[in-house]
């Protein structure tokens, strides 16, 4: 997300504006203040529409055919994709050919219709099966071989849990048979392994301020961390989402976020913090 972001401002020092395709991070204050530098935020019915420019692809990535429309238009991509996302979207394309093979399945952990999931079932020409949690695993055809990759903010807790259900209930069909069933962990381990780190970090306050987008996957992840360990835990988008009442009785504070949320937003919810307190 920072090198997105990175990307664009470096853009945007050479050029008026900018086009990207969708929200460059979950975070409507950070859009907005990218928005005041020149970003102008596009879908893709527009880019259907536009030729012969710059337009940004955002950390999440996009299915082949948004690069091919690129091409028809003449526009020119400048590709911020994350790194860890584009290797993933090598692995499933990877293992869709596997499974066209062996008549088999990819099964994506992930949210339906997120912006990543979105390029990643472009890899399958649209033919992955994606799962949320343990109820839509009625999607899968558990007599047939099965690929399981997960979108790269998911939990480990939940994809364990998913995978484990899988093989339980292939092995169930297979009826003493072999099974073909590979795990792909693709959860990238920024968000995963700052989980424990937050597990700490949420003990050590009487509060904790969660700053994050509401539409940002990870930050749901994250936030939920936090409430585990502590419930007085608040999920706000910026400072002016602070209730007063929060801070009757508490003597410490901490003020953590979403790997898409930038310092400043942090620093800004500090500030009013201090206001509150004096």
């Amino acid at each position: 997300m920072v090198h997105a972001i990175e990307v664009a401002e470096r853009e945007l020092k050479k050029e008026p504006i900018l086009y990207c395709l969708g929200d460059i991070v979950h975070n409507n204050m950070e859009v907005d203040r990218l928005r005041g530098m020149g970003l102008i935020i596009i879908n893709h019915e527009d880019l259907e529409k536009m030729h012969d420019c710059k337009v940004m692809i955002r950390a999440h990535g996009e299915p082949p055919e948004t690069y091919k429309t690129a091409i028809h238009n003449n526009i020119e991509l400048i590709d911020a994709s994350c790194p860890i996302v584009l290797n993933l979207q090598n692995m499933i394309h990877q293992g869709y050919l596997e499974m066209r093979e062996k008549n088999g399945q990819v099964v994506i952990y992930g949210k339906e219709g997120h912006a990543e999931v979105n390029g990643l079932n472009g890899q399958t020409n649209g033919t992955a099966i994606v799962v949320n949690d343990v109820t839509s695993l009625s999607k899968i055809d558990f007599s047939r071989p099965v690929r399981l990759y997960s979108q790269t903010t998911k939990s480990t807790d939940g994809f364990n849990e998913i995978s484990a259900l899988i093989r339980q209930r292939m092995e169930l069909a297979a009826a003493g048979e072999p099974v073909d069933f590979k795990v792909n962990d693709s959860i990238c381990r920024q968000v995963s392994n700052r989980a424990g780190l937050l597990r700490d970090f949420a003990s050590k306050f009487d509060i904790i301020l969660f700053v994050s987008g509401k539409k940002s996957s990870n930050g749901l992840i994250l936030y939920k961390v936090c409430m585990e360990v502590n419930p007085n835990t608040h999920f706000i988008s910026g400072p002016e989402e602070l209730n007063r009442d929060w801070f009757a009785h508490v003597t410490s504070v901490g003020i953590c976020g979403a790997t898409s949320t930038p310092r400043w937003l942090m620093e800004e919810v500090e500030k009013e913090i201090l206001k509150i307190s004096h």
